[in-house]
């Protein structure tokens, strides 16, 4: 007989656990496919990588429970720290083991930014195919059109607003376009809804990305009131690297546009930006946390890496086939086999994608191209938020909006009229 446990005081325990450093124990309340993608040294980098950017744990709250797959609940705990706040995020079973653990942004409250008039109607849609399926929301002008129309890839395991923190950066492109005629599809990750994806054997990028991007294009071209020639996709940091490789699968798409997308290879860039925080606040757990990333960094990026490598020795805990299948990818030379516009914006303080690094290789990469913008504005972080001074993590937890010029260059680009897709046209009807 099994005995039921109830979630949310599995997860307040987990946390306890976490904020004690207690990993072994933590993982010991892993279910075994969580067990093999991470282990205790992963979480003691995940976490103590979190508390050097925004400071000691001053207080937990208690869990707040959701439904999520698989029959687990979901479960929040908000953690407030000395400069800041994070969310662990805990998919719990019944009897109190632990199927999905995640560091996120702290929850807060967000405010629409002032370029968004509100002259928009928002509606939910679902994105891909059952049983992996995720919820979206399509942003439409006010107006007849036909508009033009975009779709977000956001970064890592997020929701559809990418939420940080008190910040909703793609909920604020949405207003900010939908004010300027253009309709906007952003959706929740794969690796948010369905957790347990990202720990299956096999699992790449272009699962991650492919799939459900191309079934929001789709699903924008049937959209009354979408032209559907004119469906552009917009990618911000790994959306951004992912974007050319979606397009590429799909000659309907009439352009790309990549906000701080990187073109360093992760595992270098991962050092890279832990260096970095650390120099911010040099301390043992600081020093302590590059050596463990630039340990895991140089497993997966060792010539040897097979598919066989345990999930748990490389970084993030994603299966070796993930970095094998980014390996293989080049996004400047994806981008450059396209035959279609490119917009690149990028950030003058970014310190996760760097003008002297990430951009440096697209200008190179695209230099042969027509058809590619570049718009470069220095005082713009990683998030597209306006500062000045050095870009720190923190930062990110302070409230902000999407800088203007942001929306104006995608707006410009984008405008309706400017481009046309003739084959978008004819492959939307072929589909109906």
């Amino acid at each position: 007989m099994t005995t039921s446990t109830d979630p949310v005081a599995a997860a307040e325990s987990a946390v306890a656990l976490l904020r004690a450093g207690r990993f072994d124990e933590l993982e010991a309340m892993f279910a075994p496919r969580l067990r093999a993608a991470v282990s205790a040294r992963t979480v003691a980098v995940a976490w103590t990588g979190e508390l050097a950017r925004v400071g000691p744990v001053a207080g937990v709250s208690a869990g707040r429970p959701e439904p999520a797959a698989e029959n687990l609940v979901r479960v929040r705990i908000p953690v407030t720290c000395a400069r800041g706040g994070l969310t662990v995020v805990l998919a719990v079973d019944t009897a109190g083991q632990l199927h999905g653990f995640r560091l996120a942004a702290a929850d807060g409250d967000w405010t629409p930014p002032p370029y968004a008039r509100g002259n928009h109607t928002d509606h939910e849609v679902a994105v891909g195919e059952p049983p992996r399926s995720v919820p979206g929301t399509v942003t439409m002008p006010r107006g007849r059109g036909p508009h033009p129309a975009v779709v977000l890839l956001a970064s890592g395991p997020t929701d559809r607003d990418a939420t940080t923190g008190p910040n909703k950066p793609f909920k604020d492109l949405a207003y900010g376009l939908a004010a300027r005629g253009i309709a906007v599809l952003r959706f929740d990750k794969l690796t948010l809804i369905h957790g347990e994806a990202a720990t299956e054997p096999g699992f790449t990028m272009a699962d991650e990305y492919v799939p459900h991007a191309i079934s929001a294009v789709r699903l924008l071209q049937r959209q009354p009131g979408v032209d559907p020639a004119r469906v552009f996709v917009v990618g911000h940091s790994g959306g951004g690297k992912a974007a050319p490789r979606v397009a590429a699968a799909d000659p309907s798409i009439a352009g790309v546009a990549i906000l701080a997308g990187d073109t360093v290879p992760l595992a270098r860039a991962a050092v890279r930006v832990t260096r970095y925080l650390a120099d911010l606040e040099p301390s043992e757990t600081a020093s302590a946390a590059v050596e463990s990333v630039a340990t895991q960094a140089a497993v997966t990026d060792a010539p040897e890496l097979s598919p066989d490598t345990p999930a748990a020795d490389l970084l993030f805990g994603w299966p070796a086939t993930y970095w094998l299948d980014l390996r293989a990818y080049d996004p400047v030379a994806t981008a450059a086999a396209l035959d279609r516009p490119i917009l690149i914006i990028q950030g003058g303080r970014d310190y996760q994608v760097t003008v002297t690094d990430d951009l440096a290789r697209w200008r190179t990469g695209l230099a042969h191209r027509p058809n590619v913008t570049i718009r470069v504005h220095d005082p713009l972080d990683h998030m597209l938020f306006t500062g000045t001074g050095p870009s720190t993590p923190a930062d990110y937890q302070n409230p902000h909006h999407v800088d203007p010029a942001v929306i104006t260059d995608l707006a410009d680009w984008v405008h309706p009229g400017h481009r046309r897709n003739p084959l978008a046209r004819i492959l939307s009807v072929l589909r109906q």
